[in-house]
């Protein structure tokens, strides 16, 4: 008897350590990337609490059926204005058709803060609203005014 009970109970240690050393690491890989996931969440929640857009005006020039759009930059990240979306009336406006200056004509893709963004689209009717999407879903609208 006594040497079978030492034996059986030697076999389920060593089941024990092989169990263990075989979910630990799992257990901690899991762990660190739930960790990392909410370190990035937080991240990017710093992000969108440091990103503004401010729409100042928003005109349409009915004699050359252009809609001129000045967005300012009020947060403090830099925005890419690639990643900028103009909204004409709730609907994406054709790239070919927009032209898009930094701080009066800079060329660049980086819009940094302080910095204003015009947007030109040519449009055959005047429309009513206009706005202005960055990273992180910020935006901004405004209505537009007819000039002639």
């Amino acid at each position: 008897m006594g040497l079978s009970v030492s034996a059986s109970a030697g076999v389920v240690f060593l089941g024990v350590f092989l169990a263990v050393g075989i979910v630990y690491p799992a257990a901690a890989n899991g762990f660190e990337q739930v960790t990392d996931a909410r370190h990035d969440a937080a991240d990017r929640a710093l992000d969108r609490a440091n990103t503004a857009v401010d729409v100042t005006d928003a005109t349409y020039n009915t004699t050359t059926s252009t809609l001129t759009v000045n967005a300012t930059n009020d947060g403090t990240t830099a925005v890419g204005v690639n990643d900028t979306t103009l909204l004409v009336d709730n609907s994406i406006p054709p790239t070919a058709d927009v032209t898009t200056t930094v701080a009066g004509g800079v060329a660049t893709d980086l819009w940094l803060p302080g910095e204003t963004v015009t947007f030109e689209v040519d449009l055959a009717a005047a429309p009513n609203r206009t706005q202005v999407v960055v990273d992180h879903g910020v935006r901004d609208a405004v209505d537009v005014v007819e000039v002639a």
